[in-house]
């Protein structure tokens, strides 16, 4: 971390969210959701925040909350389908490829059922459960260790959406949001990752050495109007679905009252965004 670097961080009261464009409305499904932006300073809260997530066995809180749902069933003995989702989100991001997996930046990612579901029992599991990786990325909790733990606010909850977003610019490389996240969401960029990327998209920044980086439910896009990368790319299977959660007529909502769903680490209290279709 250069004198120049450091001098910077600073001075960085107000800076903006790196490549996510000043709150936009944008239409998901049957509800209004707002692209991300970062805090005005630091510690800051937005003017229109809600209240903070309620306790356990409180009603939450009101307001978009945006949420993903990724239906396993529709993607078993696919894998060629997950594959092209990831794609489709390295693409859209400039996520660097290393050849070296121990240097790999994920923003979403296959992993087995045992790693994605640590506190689930897989005794006597199925053969679909045993034979079939699983979809996994950042969860954009209520209640996110990640931001809790960060010195610069570099990462954090914006409460218009409930996106846990980042601004690289303000990212030291502590990795204290690594240790933090229960689910192995983040990525640190140990390389120059500009040095590595196969095909540069111009529309999304790209990072530099010695920040961490993760999945940001695509907030750039839906400042655009668009969905995220990895829905639109098997779309036609229906297998994720995203939206607003707190939206009893939008799809996911109707998809989360009608099935039975599972969460990542939900006993840890963090509130994950993300549900899974088993």
């Amino acid at each position: 971390m250069d004198n120049q670097r450091r001098k910077f961080l600073k001075m960085a009261g107000a800076t903006a969210l790196a490549g996510i464009s000043a709150p936009a409305v944008v239409k998901l499904t049957a509800s209004p959701a707002l692209a991300s932006s970062a805090p005005a300073g630091h510690g800051a809260a937005t003017q229109d925040s809600h209240a903070q997530p309620a306790a356990h066995g409180e009603e939450a809180p009101k307001g978009v909350r945006l949420g993903l749902l990724i239906d396993m069933r529709k993607l078993y003995g696919k894998p060629e389908l997950m594959d092209k989702a990831i794609a489709a989100c390295n693409k859209v991001h400039n996520i660097p490829h290393y050849d070296d997996r121990k240097n790999e930046i994920k923003w979403i990612w296959k992993t087995p059922f045992e790693n994605a579901f640590v506190d689930q029992s897989v005794y006597h599991s199925s053969k679909e459960t045993k034979e079939n990786d699983f979809l996994v990325l950042c969860n954009h909790c209520d209640e996110p260790p990640c931001v809790r733990v960060c010195p610069t606010k570099a990462t954090f909850r914006d409460e218009k959406n409930g996106i846990v977003a980042m601004d690289y610019h303000r990212c030291i490389g502590c990795r204290f949001c690594m240790m933090g996240c229960p689910y192995g969401a983040r990525s640190f960029n140990w390389f120059d990752p500009r040095d590595n990327i196969k095909e540069y998209n111009p529309k999304f920044p790209t990072r530099m050495r010695g920040v961490v980086e993760k999945c940001n439910f695509c907030g750039e896009r839906l400042a655009e109007g668009l969905e995220p990368a990895c829905l639109e790319a098997i779309k036609e299977t229906g297998a994720i679905v995203f939206g607003d959660i707190n939206d009893p007529n939008s799809e996911i909502s109707q998809v989360l009252a009608k099935e039975h769903t599972i969460q990542r680490n939900s006993s840890l209290g963090t509130k994950p965004s993300v549900f899974y279709i088993v």
